[in-house]
């Protein structure tokens, strides 16, 4: 039978456990990956494939649209199919926006956990959108005492997601210069972040550029941090935080510490309390993989 995994899974799902099966699916034979990216204007296809060997294959689609919420549609659509290893044979249609929400904010947490500092307490969210609200449930989880503050291009979105934990502000310099993260998940082509802004022992987490003209942070930025990416394939040739610096020569290749298959052997780690870390999460095929999986396994077995 294929198991068909709508958003009620979630309920199954915790992100210690994600970032544990992340961690594991490091451990296994390195995936192979294959992307196509088709463009119309701003509006993005991309179709995603992995295999890892022992755990399977998957091919995700999705729809990036930046217009569609103001007609009151995500701005992110698609599918996810996960086969088996076994026999290759059809396992789970997973809930798109599912597998996509703890991905990503999963993909970022595993870096946080590696790279921020332990007593990390002002998280700053720069974006307002779907994202940054999965960060502060994500973020939350690794650090119960964190407080966070939220700046967008429009107050009025930050505003609205103020509460509890979570003020706004209109002041993206001072709230830069106050925080031990700072989660950038934007739509931006121009960086919005700098590097002078940042304090000795920062964490960026860098998420919302994915093309080869979106930036959101400066060069400053790059010159300054310790620079780690869940993967050099998905990452270095393909998205504009790594390559436009790169190929104008801000930065090297060789300047990128350590991906996700550096963790066994201790790569992936800070190494002062002083150092700034960088980490991009540019997702990934095999990303989607490892957590459809996870999300499919926990679903087995409620």
């Amino acid at each position: 039978m294929i198991d068909i995994i709508g958003p009620e899974a979630e309920a199954h799902l915790t992100w210690n456990g994600l970032t544990d099966a992340l961690e594991a699916g490091h451990r296994l034979p390195k995936a192979e990956i294959a992307d196509i990216f088709l463009y119309r204007g701003k509006d993005t296809l991309l179709s995603r494939a992995a295999w890892i060997s022992g755990l399977g294959q998957l091919v995700k689609t999705a729809t990036i649209f930046p217009g569609n919420p103001e007609h009151g549609l995500p701005s992110v659509n698609g599918a996810v199919n996960l086969y088996s290893d076994r026999d290759g044979t059809l396992e789970a249609l997973v809930d798109f926006h599912l597998v996509t929400k703890w991905k990503t904010a999963g993909d970022s947490l595993l870096a946080a956990k590696k790279l921020a500092r332990p007593d990390s307490r002002n998280i700053l969210l720069v974006g307002a959108g779907t994202v940054a609200r999965s960060m502060i449930e994500a973020y939350g989880s690794l650090f119960p005492e964190a407080r966070f503050t939220v700046w967008n291009r429009s107050p009025e979105k930050a505003q609205a997601m103020a509460g509890g934990k979570v003020s706004a502000t209109e002041d993206l310099e001072a709230a830069v210069r106050a925080a031990d993260i700072i989660c950038t998940a934007t739509m931006s082509h121009d960086p919005v972040v700098k590097g002078k802004w940042l304090k000795p022992g920062a964490h960026l987490d860098l998420i919302g550029a994915y093309r080869p003209d979106m930036r959101e942070v400066d060069d400053e930025t790059l010159r300054r941090a310790s620079i780690f990416v869940d993967s050099r394939a998905t990452t270095i040739g393909h998205i504009g935080e790594i390559k436009d610096p790169i190929a104008r020569g801000v930065i090297s290749e060789s300047d990128i510490r350590a991906d996700y298959y550096d963790l066994s052997h201790g790569g992936f780690a800070r190494r002062s309390a002083e150092e700034i870390t960088l980490a991009k999460n540019g997702g990934g095929a095999h990303l989607d993989l490892m957590t459809a999986s996870y999300i499919a396994a926990m679903w087995r077995l409620r």
